[in-house]
This record gives structure tokens, C-alpha cells and sequence, in this order.
């Protein structure tokens, strides 16, 4: 009996529809400026907006300036600059001001995405792996 049942939990957690997270999206504003980020989890953006400690968005959406070896992306110094909630919509104001014909990259780490059991059994996620997105923007 206790066969039958593990089957068909597995059964039913196979066939539950994968959960596709909202489309972050990237532009700049403010003539150059800042850079905003909409498209982000919004019970996650009002929690770390509650947080008194500002450098907790850089664990998000940190910045980052693309070097010029591309293999080396992941050993780069975050971009200083300080953040700010509006809304739904994360802003990014460097403080030293984006460089014309420079590009940036911003990390988007997917907190949570792929940690259900059935990620780890279709081997779609590994234990201890983040996963994110580099979205990439030109001054």
C-alpha cells in the first residue's frame, strides 16, 4: 500500500506545471543616470525594503561593470551605488556615474527557483548551485 501511495505523490508532483517567475526587465533612466529593474518578485522587493541594512539588494540585483573577458564576469567587483523602492520598481544610482560606451551587467540571482523536489529529481537544479540571469545594458 505504502508503494502505491510514494508512487503516486511522485505521479502528481511530476505533472505539476513548472513555475516560470516573472520577466525582469532593465532601462535606464534619468538620462543615463540610474538604472530600474521591474519585473521582480514583489513580496521579496517589500521585504528587503523593510530591511534597514541598504547593501541587502546588492544579494538581488547587484551591478556590475562588463570586463573586458567575458569568462571573467563572475570575479568582478560589485558597482557601488545605492538603491531605491518605488512602487514595484527597483532604481540603481551609481555612485560614479555609468561610463558612456561602457556595458554593465546585472545579476539577477533566482532566490528559491528550482528548489522543489522534482527539480532535483529531473536534475533541473543542484543542491548548493544559485541560479540567475545576467541582463546586460549599454550606456
Amino acid at each position: 500500500m505504502n508503494k502505491y501511495l510514494i508512487a503516486i505523490i511522485f505521479i502528481i508532483g511530476g505533472c505539476t506545471p513548472a513555475k516560470h517567475p516573472a520577466a525582469v526587465s532593465i532601462s535606464l533612466i534619468n538620462n543615463g543616470q540610474s538604472v530600474q529593474f521591474k519585473g521582480l518578485d514583489y513580496v521579496v522587493m517589500q521585504d528587503i525594503g523593510r530591511d534597514t541594512n541598504k547593501d541587502v539588494w546588492q544579494s538581488l540585483v547587484p551591478v556590475y561593470r562588463m570586463p573586458a573577458d567575458t569568462d571573467m564576469k563572475s570575479y568582478q567587483p560589485v558597482q557601488p551605488g545605492r538603491y531605491l523602492l518605488k512602487d514595484s520598481v527597483v532604481v540603481f544610482t551609481p555612485d560614479t556615474p555609468f561610463v558612456k560606451g561602457q556595458t554593465y551587467f546585472v545579476r539577477n540571482y533566482r532566490l528559491g527557483e528550482g528548489a522543489a523536489l522534482i527539480d532535483y529529481i529531473k536534475s533541473r537544479s543542484q543542491p548548493g548551485k544559485v541560479r540567475f540571469i545576467d541582463l546586460i545594458f549599454k550606456q
